[in-house]
This record gives C-alpha cells, structure tokens and sequence, in this order.
C-alpha cells in the first residue's frame, strides 16, 4: 500500500523504511492540512499532532483508508468525520508508564539522599558529610494522587521501597488494593498523612489547583511534593508559600505552571514547541533558585526505550491494518 507519513525526524524515516520496507512510502516533513497543493492517494498516512486532519483535508486524500497517530491523544483528528468516510484512525494509548515512574523516584530519591548537594559538594573537593543527611524511605507514607498507568508503577514501585503507599482517586483500582495493601483515602487525608505526595493526574478543569492557597496548608509539616504530571495541578505562589514556611521541606518538579500548550510530551522534542516564556521564566526565578527544589525540564517521557515504544505501536497499529485487522482504535 501506498503510505504517507507526515512530521518525522530523520531517525523515525530510517525506522519505518526498514520495518516497511515492502510498502510504498513516502515521507513529509511538515505537518498534514488541507493547504496541500494537491491530492495524495495513499491509503494510509501516519501523523503527529501538528498534523490537522478535517473535512478539508480529508478531500485532499480520496483514497484514504487509515490513519495512525503517533500520539496517545487524537484531537487533532476529525473522528466523526473519518467515521463517516469509512476511515480507520489507531494512536499509541500508552508509550511511558514506567518511564515517567521511574523519573519520579529518581526525584524522590535525589531529595531524600541530597544527591545534588553531594554531587556539587564533591565537584568542589569538598567530601565533608555534615550537611549531606538524608532520611530513608523504608517506612514511610507515599500519598499518590491517581492511581492510572503512571501512578499504578509509581505504588508497585514504593511497595518494592517498603514505603506505605496511600492514594487519591475517584476510581479505586482494586488490583493494587489487594496485591499492595493500598488504602484510599480522601485527598485531605493524603495531604495530612504524607510523608511524600506525588502527582499522577491529567489536567482539566476538575484536577486545575488541584492543590492551591486553599488546602496546600493541610501538607503534612516537613513533607515533600513530586510532580511529573502538569505544572497546573499546583498553584505556584502557594507551592512558594509552602516552601517559605517550612510546610513543605522539599519539592522535585519536572513541570511547570504555563506549559498548558502542551498536549502530548513528545511534542517537547520538536521544532515546531515554543513554550510560554512569561510564564516559565517566572517559575525559574521563584522556584530554580530555591535549593530546596529540584528541576527537571520535562523530561520524565524522555527515555529511548519510551520513544522506541512509539515506534514500535505506530508499525505495529499499520502492520494490523494492513493484515485486516483493526488495534488500539481511537474513537
């Protein structure tokens, strides 16, 4: 079949040349709207999502009989619309669970363990260990709020630490109840009992200030905060009160309040991502300083096995079609 991919760095056109190389394809580098010049009549293209895919342009593409997004959301694409034409749309429903979970404890430990204290410390020739104590996270209470992909790793995770994993979720998943004794409990409950609280949530506009100026001082004193979800889940004037006033002793963030343009963590690795600045140059002035927290720049997805994952489900989402079947359907 004729396959059209649109939006690829050259390492992802030498991937699907080997694996597809029995197909006709071709390759774009921008991204797919209906300001083509002319019709293209292959069967099944494969976008990202800079790639706008409508009515308009789905009249550029008579022939067309599936897509596959190499995105977990699919927004960017007219569902309805594709319905109506008898064309097929799969997306990569998950690529970085493990990922993301691992990068969390990566915070989690570099606060507990004063990693960076010690690594700057040693740099300079200084092996003193006064200032260097940490604490252990044997015994202590994890509070995880969301208990989807990413957050179930993160308990199966503080289960393997010895730590008392708590959570927050409108939807309990009785599988890690029952294999890793997790208790829910309400989210002032997890505020007040934990030693740790990591996010795991989308944000919408139910989860938006999730923690804010209005219950942040329910933290249990001394605790730490994680979040590798979304910078909005927090207020940050209240995330800098707390630090200020000793609720919190410490936070690792990997997101930032104003990245709201953000849809899909690999979009951080094109070209085409321009970021808020305002809002961002204002978190690193409050918060990059602050050497109580830690920084990452949202780099918990960033992983090479992750990305491959991508790959490896877009090839897999075409090699079913192709076999007369129909995988990971976004609808």
């Amino acid at each position: 079949m004729k396959i059209a991919f649109f939006e690829l760095e050259e390492w992802e056109k030498k991937y699907f040349q080997k694996e597809l190389a029995d197909q006709e394809l071709s390759f774009v580098d921008e991204p797919l709207t209906d300001e083509l010049d002319q019709k293209i009549d292959a069967e099944i293209v494969s976008v990202f999502i800079y790639s706008k895919v409508d009515a308009k342009t789905l009249d550029k593409l008579p022939n067309l009989k599936f897509i596959a997004t190499r995105s977990t959301g699919y927004d960017h694409i007219d569902i309805a619309e594709c319905k109506k034409r008898n064309i097929v749309v799969s997306n990569v429903p998950s690529y970085g669970e493990n990922t993301v979970a691992e990068h969390t404890f990566a915070l989690i430990l570099a606060l507990s363990r004063k990693i960076v204290e010690s690594a700057n410390q040693t740099r300079l020739g200084n092996f003193d260990l006064s200032q260097l104590r940490g604490f252990d996270l044997k015994g202590k209470t994890i509070g995880v709020v969301g208990t989807g992909k990413i957050g179930s790793h993160v308990v199966r995770m503080a289960h393997g630490f010895e730590m008392r994993p708590i959570a927050y979720d409108p939807f309990p998943n009785n599988d890690l109840i029952d294999h890793f004794s997790l208790d829910y409990v309400d989210l002032d409950d997890l505020l007040s009992k934990s030693d740790i609280i990591t996010l795991h949530l989308p944000l919408n506009e139910k989860t938006r200030y999730l923690i804010s100026a209005k219950n942040i001082g329910k933290i249990k004193k001394g605790a730490y905060l994680i979040n590798t979800a979304r910078g909005g889940l927090v207020e940050t004037t209240a995330l800098v009160s707390a630090l200020q006033d000793g609720t919190l002793a410490g936070v690792g963030i990997d997101v930032l309040e104003g990245e709201s343009d953000i849809k899909e963590e690999w979009q951080l690795l094109s070209k085409k991502f321009s970021r808020v600045q305002a809002t961002i140059d204002m978190a690193n002035n409050i918060l990059l300083k602050n050497p109580k927290v830690i920084v990452t720049p949202h780099n918990a997805f960033n992983s090479k096995e992750a990305l491959q994952r991508i790959m490896n489900t877009t090839k897999e989402n075409i090699a079913a079609f192709l076999a007369g079947k129909t995988i990971n359907e976004a609808k």
